[in-house]
């Protein structure tokens, strides 16, 4: 049955599409999921190190937990709000290729890594995990062949993982939250051109006007990581009924009680897991649909719908939040091995900013054959070259970044049969 809540604007492409028995938004999810960027996910840090336990989120788990939420999302609006029905709803494939994308940007080792990879960028337009998302999607992910295109998304793809609308220089100290400053043309691809009006200026304004789809991904996102990054902090032991209490004594704020005792109780009991998973349901239930008005909404219903999340719903996914961050991701342990990502990023990329962004160095081929040619490009500039490092870092797994900073600087590492 046809779906009038989309039209042609929301399924444009950027080259011509071949049509098959799937819709362009299926293609896409289809096209995601099968991409090595997308593989790769499953050796970058969540909240522990990849490969530590078997048991413990990757980026990939926590992706696939995503999507899992977004279409549950989309799935109860389009039961429960009157405004939607069988030819007009939400498309859940939509929302999961959206939700599914929404972290191949993300460097290894976690949020240190990105912050490393920012520093280290600063000079060439800086580094964030959202705008190297959009340039893996947009353009840059390797085919088979070596060349670089992107997954040749439709606009709803495109403006859907667009957490962020403002480009990198239009607002001081940016150290988050933007788009590279060669992004422009997405941003004039999602707003179909028009310019941004008076009360949309970037920054803060900018970036929190968002497409429904990319609403419902955003608190998916929160819902996955709030919950599971405590049930991975409990499976650790870096969470439990003391350590909780003793969190709640000068931490805890009044509103938070429900949400300590449920939290205690299923410590005590020993299934936090399960009862943290109910709580995903409730989050999902917390959400409604509204009608919006804004400079876009005449040309899409996702821009003339959007979402409301409960304010219980939002003050626990907060107390969640802070239970990891506090208890799991302050703790000396995730500290240093954070520094540690950290540390060898920096090493690797300076040690290949000098073979290849100093003026008169010598080259040494260091990067693989892709990579190679893409830095070979006559109408790359230093910035240019120093992107292309980054993709080339970005890319990365937490272990294949080891292996090669121990091939690269530990005398006792490596072979000359090592293929990777």
């Amino acid at each position: 049955m046809p779906n009038a809540f989309y039209n042609e604007f929301d399924m444009a492409q950027p080259e011509p599409a071949s049509r098959d028995y799937r819709t362009p938004f299926r293609r896409n999810r289809d096209r995601l999921i099968h991409n090595a960027a997308f593989r790769r996910l499953q050796g970058k840090t969540q909240v522990f190190l990849s490969g530590e336990y078997d048991f413990y989120r990757t980026r990939l788990t926590h992706s696939i937990e995503v999507a899992q939420i977004a279409g549950s999302i989309g799935q109860f609006l389009n039961h429960s709000s009157a405004a939607l029905g069988p030819d007009f709803h939400i498309d859940p494939d939509l929302c999961e290729a959206i939700a599914l994308a929404h972290d191949i940007g993300h460097p290894p080792f976690g949020h240190a890594g990105e912050g490393t990879l920012h520093r280290l960028m600063v000079p060439y337009g800086g580094f964030e995990g959202n705008a190297q998302t959009l340039r893996l999607v947009g353009s840059t992910i390797f085919t088979s062949g070596g060349d670089r295109r992107g997954l040749n998304p439709t606009r709803a793809v495109v403006d859907g993982v667009l957490k962020y609308k403002t480009l990198w220089g239009e607002v001081p100290d940016q150290r988050r939250h933007f788009l590279y400053a060669d992004q422009q043309p997405f941003l004039d691809f999602v707003c179909g051109g028009r310019p941004w009006p008076a009360d949309l200026p970037p920054g803060p304004a900018r970036n929190q006007f968002r497409s429904l789809e990319c609403q419902i991904m955003d608190w998916a996102d929160d819902t996955a990581y709030s919950l599971n990054d405590v049930v991975d902090g409990v499976h650790a032991g870096f969470i439990s009924v003391g350590r909780v209490e003793r969190w709640a004594e000068t931490h805890a704020e009044p509103q938070d009680r429900e949400s300590i005792h449920y939290l205690a109780a299923a410590l005590r009991r020993g299934d936090v897991e399960r009862a943290l998973n109910r709580r995903i349901g409730r989050m999902v239930e917390a959400v409604t649909l509204v009608e919006r008005e804004n400079f876009l909404a005449d040309l899409s219903n996702r821009w003339r719908f959007g979402i409301a999340v409960a304010p219980d719903a939002r003050r626990e996914q907060a107390f969640y939040n802070r239970i990891a961050i506090d208890l799991v991701f302050r703790s000396p342990q995730i500290c240093q091995l954070e520094h540690k990502g950290g540390f060898m990023l920096t090493r690797l990329f300076e040690t290949l900013a000098a073979n290849y962004l100093a003026t008169g160095s010598p080259r040494q081929p260091l990067l693989s054959a892709d990579f190679e040619r893409e830095i070979a490009r006559a109408d790359l500039d230093e910035r240019g070259r120093a992107r292309v490092l980054c993709d080339y870092l970005a890319g990365m797994t937490d272990g294949f970044a080891s292996r090669v900073y121990k091939r690269m600087f530990d005398a006792d590492f490596g072979s000359i049969v090592d293929l990777v």
